[in-house]
């Protein structure tokens, strides 16, 4: 799943195992960081990103 955010940047959430890998990106495409979430932290960051979203 990914998302865009308001300065042209990304956030690419991945399903690893238990939990999620998040990778963000600036709007050039450089990674900024990579973050380990338990899932439930991470589905409630991606419903902030999307309210759609689960």
């Amino acid at each position: 799943m990914k998302f865009s955010t308001a300065d042209g940047g990304t956030v690419e959430v991945t399903r690893v195992g238990i939990s999620y890998d998040m990778h963000v990106r600036d709007a050039t495409g450089r990674s900024v960081a990579t973050v380990t979430k338990r899932a439930d932290d991470a589905l409630r960051l991606m419903r902030e990103l999307d309210p759609q979203t689960h």
